[in-house]
């Protein structure tokens, strides 16, 4: 057998490999987008029936910390603020955990604010880098600002534990803008289960919306359009994969840019791990493990209508950064539980959820694009049959094109937040458009993300910020 022959058999076995793992991916997520639209039919009836005001006053919800690590936030950290102190809910207190900023984010609060030196003490004692001041809002009792050197994101979390003094806390970002109700209704899971120990809610794009006193007045699509494949791209994750997830009990992602917690679990954990920039999944993981482990019943869920918008990177230099970023933590995630993967100790997580973002979310993005090149080759070489060009095109482009789809659908037959119709127009067209570019280059970035992490890469990289489009009010 010679060399071309055995070049043309890998090339082939190449190329059966990435055929398969779109069809694996992308049945997944019509799966999980099947689940999804059931799901959310049954959610919005559900919703009608509610009336927040009634449940604030009558359920007795507890008391909770928000804690908001901020690192050079002071283009948005004083609008995401006045988001937090808007919220409809009884009794919450805000911790906003500067960590070393460089930049003017604690003069910026302290203006903001009225703020001044306090004191408080800690509660809980998870080692952290150390606190140089506490300060606390003359005007607004509920508002605290910690001042602590610089130790990332998850020594920033941890500080805020340690100083909350609440059964719940919230993990936000600083540049978060929280919806007035949007606390309310992520705690929900916790007032109708006592095994809660975790529940997130929606992330949205806020680039080019309206905002007026940290709330966001007008919706509408980025102008870059960068940012509105990050739109569709959020739609689709969470719409139609975290909702699906959800449905079978499989939720191994929670956004650190908005999750609620059970502080006490969290603390007996010894809170977030400092040495992954994937904290928020890890803690997701790790609290799976914990209570398989120690035989806690729990739950960890998702919640479909509470809202956090954020904002995206513009760049493609920044994107990329983020991109690798989310990479890394995620390779260290899985890494540090290992054990986890299809072990039947820890069920349907050990088993199903963590095997899938094990082979399909780490791995599949290497597939992915070598599955490119090599149909490529295949094409060139004569060596792709008809049937086998119409099967890649079918799962690697128009199967995409369909679940993009039907996450807009699924945006716009339950929450429809996009009320221009051009904006819905050009979601559908995105749908399309992303398969043919956008998803290779994310794919390129997760690659490289993988190899970073293999390499032992650390640290988050820069990310800029051009803070909130404020509106100017009546």
């Amino acid at each position: 057998m010679n060399f071309a022959t055995i070049g043309g058999f890998v090339l082939d076995g190449f190329n059966i490999l990435a055929l398969s793992y779109f069809v694996l991916l992308n049945t997944t997520y019509l799966i999980t987008s099947v689940l999804a639209f059931k799901a959310l039919r049954q959610y919005t009836r559900t919703l009608k029936a509610i009336d927040v005001e009634e449940l604030i006053s009558s359920v007795g919800a507890p008391p909770i910390t928000l804690i908001a690590p901020a690192y050079n936030e002071e283009s948005t950290c004083v609008e995401a603020v006045k988001a937090l102190l808007l919220q409809k809910y009884p009794e919450y207190e805000i911790l906003v955990v500067n960590d070393g900023s460089k930049d003017k984010t604690l003069d910026r609060l302290v203006e903001a604010f009225d703020l001044q030196p306090a004191n408080r003490l800690a509660t809980a004692e998870i080692p952290t880098a150390r606190v140089r001041r506490v300060y606390r809002s003359r005007r607004l009792p509920n508002l605290w600002v910690i001042d602590k050197e610089n130790g990332g994101k998850a020594d920033a979390l941890n500080v805020g534990i340690n100083y909350s003094q609440t059964p719940l806390f919230c993990a936000l970002d600083a540049d978060s803008l929280l919806e007035r109700e949007a606390l309310i209704r992520v705690v929900r899971p916790f007032l109708e289960d006592a095994r809660t120990v975790a529940a997130g809610g929606i992330i949205r794009i806020v680039n080019d919306c309206e905002v007026e006193q940290g709330q966001v007045t007008k919706i509408r699509l980025p102008k870059r359009l960068l940012a509105r494949f990050q739109v569709l791209e959020y739609l689709r994750a969470f719409m139609a994969g975290r909702i699906g997830w959800n449905v079978l009990n499989l939720t191994l992602i929670i956004s650190g840019a908005f999750g609620v917690f059970r502080r006490k679990t969290v603390v007996d954990m010894g809170g977030y791990y400092t040495d992954t920039v994937g904290e928020d999944m890890d803690l997701i993981v790790r609290l799976h493990r914990h209570c398989r482990e120690q035989n806690i019943p729990y739950r960890i869920v998702y919640v479909a209508d509470p809202v956090a918008w954020t904002e995206c990177p513009e760049t493609i230099k920044v994107l990329g950064r983020q991109r690798d970023r989310w990479q890394r933590g995620l390779y260290e995630s899985l890494m540090h539980n290992r054990r986890m993967l299809f072990n039947p100790r820890y069920g349907r997580i050990g088993l199903v959820a963590f095997p899938y973002f094990f082979f399909m979310e780490l791995l599949g993005p290497v597939i992915e694009l070598f599955g490119y090149f090599t149909f490529t080759a295949a094409l060139i070489l004569g060596r792709a049959s008809g049937p086998y060009i119409l099967a890649f095109f079918m799962a690697a482009f128009a199967f995409g094109v369909v679940l993009s789809v039907a996450a807009v659908g699924l945006e716009e037959l339950s929450f429809h937040r996009y009320p221009r119709l051009s904006d819905l127009l050009r979601l559908f067209g995105l749908a399309v458009a992303e398969n043919f570019g956008y998803r290779q280059l994310t794919a390129y970035w997760r690659i490289r993300g993988f190899f970073s992490a293999l390499r032992g890469v650390k640290g988050w990289g820069r990310m800029e910020r051009k803070g909130f489009a404020v509106g100017v009010g009546p």
